[in-house]
């Protein structure tokens, strides 16, 4: 199969990159910096949007990083653009490639803050309502952009990813630096749920959705063994051999990333209703087996 990725340098878009080359896929990625890929901006029309044709599967992962700078008007601009606008190409190379030449499936990032923020015990499955605040309105505008393609004959699986954990990079990266320090411990009150989800398990929910005609829907992405924040705290202590009782007041944590602090303190237990209804088998389910192949 050929493969069209977007985001292909990132965390993400590098594991996917190995696994769909590890089972003989052939991969046309696209990236800013060109090098061994494709050479172009997904929110910039260009040369790039013709070698869509021919590719049977598409993978839309690029966007704006949330943790990259704080959330001034202007860069909460950048990063619905960047997932909205980036997608419009995306299916703007779809409609322009020859009808026998366009790919079966879009898959597309989105993310678990679709839903609302909630510290009960609600499971939230795909079938739930999608939040209010800037994030989930981004969401859903980004599912939006994605199901355009629809009507081209295309399969549209948008992933609704959670806190994604893994070696090097992800939120482990950052998450750690405070433990190690012996400054780290639960966010907040610490009761508010942390959906999470291994890479390993991200990639094979991307393998999923590109394989499974059957899937044309939604898919929660994160792991079953969601826990509540102090939990997460404590495996990540457990991991690196470091205390983790000291909380980090939700009023420091605004004062230091501003906007973006409401989106650590508040949670939601997110479930994979779909993915676990199509037959996936998540290889991490633990959270102190998770954190510790993450760092």
């Amino acid at each position: 199969m050929k493969v069209f990725v977007t985001g292909v340098t990132g965390f993400l878009g590098r594991a996917l990159v190995a696994a769909l080359r590890g089972r003989g896929d052939e991969v046309v990625g696209l990236s800013r910096g060109g090098g061994d890929w494709v050479q172009g901006d997904p929110m910039v029309a260009g040369p790039w949007q013709a070698q869509i044709a021919g590719c049977e599967a598409i993978v839309h992962l690029a966007g704006e990083p949330l943790a990259g700078k704080r959330w001034s008007e202007a860069q909460k601009k950048l990063i619905r653009e960047s997932r909205v606008d980036g997608t419009a190409q995306v299916v703007k190379a779809i409609n322009d490639a020859p009808r026998e030449s366009r790919p079966r499936v879009l898959v597309t990032a989105s993310g678990a803050d679709f839903y609302p923020a909630d510290e009960s015990d609600r499971p939230y499955s795909e079938d739930a309502p999608a939040g209010t605040s800037f994030l989930a309105e981004v969401c859903t505008a980004w599912e939006g952009a994605a199901r355009t393609a629809e009507p081209l004959g295309v399969r549209v699986v948008p992933l609704r990813i959670g806190v994604v954990l893994g070696r090097g990079e992800g939120a482990m990266a950052k998450l750690a630096t405070a433990f190690k320090l012996f400054v780290g411990g639960p966010v907040g009150s610490g009761r508010q749920w942390f959906s999470w989800v291994h890479v390993d398990d991200v990639v094979g929910a991307t393998l999923q959705a590109i394989d499974r005609p059957a899937l044309r829907s939604a898919l929660n992405v994160v792991s079953p063994g969601a826990v509540r924040q102090r939990d997460f705290a404590a495996a990540v202590g457990r991991a690196l051999h470091r205390p983790s009782w000291l909380p980090v007041p939700g009023a420091a944590l605004r004062v230091a990333i501003g906007e973006l602090a409401h989106y650590l303190l508040a949670g939601r237990r997110v479930v994979p209703a779909a993915l676990e209804d199509a037959g996936y088998r998540f290889q991490h389910v633990e959270i102190d087996q998770a954190v510790a192949l993450s760092t």
